[in-house]
């Protein structure tokens, strides 16, 4: 039996109406979800105090960091391991990536079943996707995501712009971490918050929208632990170019929801894990930054990029 695969139909359910087909992953009903906050784990659950740069941040969740992407940036990703079940949150940017993430979640757990969960629709989060899906891997994410090859080809040709060294630019070496990666948006539409069973572990899949229209976040009640892709970025200063003064305002509700949730552990889409009260600075430090780029109606990266950060 294929990765992916198993003998039941899933059973998803949402407040608006059913918009998902049956596959043969088995997953919990879905029902909306009312955030509330989670106390921390037990000390017995968390396996390092200083897991800025730990894969594993629990017995549960693991983080991949630092995949290869466009300087400055690198991209992040995960997985969460279930009793049947393996869910990996994003794909990295590229084929290799999506191998990689692959080999890590296998190996904890080589015997689970794997899904795979798109945290928005920017190509350094979904461009693994299409290995998954050769697979024959379900690929979750939100009904919106739909990119397009040609989109990749364009972003093909940015990645090689931004080689400094003409004789590269000039062999087209930007295309080489891209080769056999191709675009793939997921078969399995996310239009609500989300429970998945993952087996003897329920993940909630919550909708935080703001950086674009498509993003959401993974929280791991039972560890405290949330994935949230690009909502929050350590250290870097969040993305806005490509959203207005509307998508800001819902970029800080999205923020809302994360707090309220009271994660200990959190994994940003870009940056290192931050852990305990250094979770509420960050949140806190990338709301002040949507906030006065509301006040003055521009990204963070148009203006005098001091003048943004909180101090």
């Amino acid at each position: 039996m294929r990765k992916g695969h198993c003998a039941e139909r899933v059973r998803l359910v949402n407040g608006a109406r059913d918009q998902f087909k049956p596959t043969r992953v088995h997953v919990a009903k879905r029902r909306p979800i009312k955030p509330k906050k989670y106390g921390k784990p037990c000390a017995a659950r968390m396996l390092d105090t200083g897991i800025g740069n730990k894969m594993r941040l629990s017995s549960k969740c693991f983080a991949v960091l630092g995949l290869a992407y466009v300087p400055p940036w690198t991209v992040n990703a995960g997985f969460v391991v279930g009793d049947t079940h393996t869910l990996i949150i994003d794909t990295g940017a590229n084929a290799s990536a999506a191998a990689t993430i692959h080999g890590y979640a296998e190996a904890v757990r080589p015997t689970n079943n794997i899904l795979v969960i798109s945290t928005e629709q920017h190509l350094d989060h979904v461009g693994g996707n299409a290995y998954f899906r050769d697979l024959g891997i379900d690929v979750y994410g939100h009904a919106r995501i739909a990119r397009t090859d040609g989109e990749l080809a364009d972003s093909i040709d940015e990645y090689n712009a931004c080689i400094p060294d003409k004789a590269r630019r000039d062999r087209h070496e930007g295309a080489i971490p891209l080769v056999n990666t191709r675009i793939a948006n997921p078969n399995q539409a996310i239009v609500a918050d989300t429970e998945l069973e993952l087996g003897r572990l329920s993940v909630q899949i919550i909708l935080t929208p703001g950086h674009t229209p498509t993003n959401l976040s993974v929280f791991v009640p039972d560890d405290s632990v949330l994935f949230c892709g690009d909502c929050i970025v350590s250290d870097y200063l969040p993305n806005l170019e490509g959203g207005t003064e509307k998508d800001w305002q819902v970029w800080l509700h999205s923020l809302d929801r994360i707090r309220a949730l009271g994660p200990n552990v959190l994994v940003p889409g870009h940056g290192r894990v931050v852990q305990g009260q250094e979770v509420v600075l960050e949140i806190q430090r990338v709301q002040q930054i949507v906030e006065r780029a509301i006040g003055v109606g521009f990204a963070p990266t148009k203006l005098d990029q001091t003048a943004l950060m909180p101090s």
